[in-house]
């Protein structure tokens, strides 16, 4: 059995954002998934970054890779939309982990009932700065979607308090972020 799901989910970004004070500014029981793809050594930040996540009472999952959120002892595993079909194994190699998936259509829902992760982060919500040309699902849109699926909703793209406030209408369970300031 995975561990609850957090309604607060911090997305790492190697070229946006310092994780460490992003983890600083949340509360305990938030999700930090790991991305970093392109880090040097990514293994060894990843080991220094859950560690602070755990100091700080945050669940730590690693994003793309099953295995090295293994080694790492993770808390769960994140699978980018193309990736989804890595859920198989990341169940395996952490039995009581947490999955989440990410989802930018409708297509990617389907996918997401095949695999059943405990979460799909689905985006872009609202235009982001880290993808400020991005075509944009925007709350009703964002809502539908909700609303085609069993599996908890995490909104994604552009997203803080007062934007998930406009998001009543959905069945969305939280929200996630690069960076959060408020």
């Amino acid at each position: 059995m995975p561990p609850s799901l957090p309604r607060l989910w911090l997305m790492t970004d190697e070229t946006r954002g310092d994780a460490a004070a992003a983890m600083a500014r949340l509360s305990p029981g938030a999700a930090v998934v790991f991305r970093h793809y392109g880090a040097p050594d990514r293994e060894a930040l990843g080991a220094q970054l859950r560690a602070l996540a755990h100091a700080r009472g945050h669940l730590f999952l690693v994003a793309g890779d099953p295995r090295l959120a293994a080694r790492l002892h993770a808390d769960g595993f994140h699978a980018p939309q193309a990736l989804a079909h890595r859920i198989p194994l990341a169940r395996r190699l952490l039995p009581r982990g947490l999955v989440s998936m990410a989802a930018h259509d409708a297509r990617a829902l389907v996918t997401a009932q095949r695999y059943a992760p405990d979460s799909i982060l689905v985006s872009p919500v609202f235009s982001t700065s880290s993808h400020p040309h991005a075509a944009t699902l925007g709350p009703l849109r964002f809502a539908a979607l909700t609303h085609a699926t069993p599996i908890p909703v995490i909104a994604l793209g552009g997203m803080d308090a007062a934007r998930f406030a406009r998001l009543k209408a959905s069945r969305a369970h939280g929200f996630a972020g690069i960076s959060f300031t408020d």
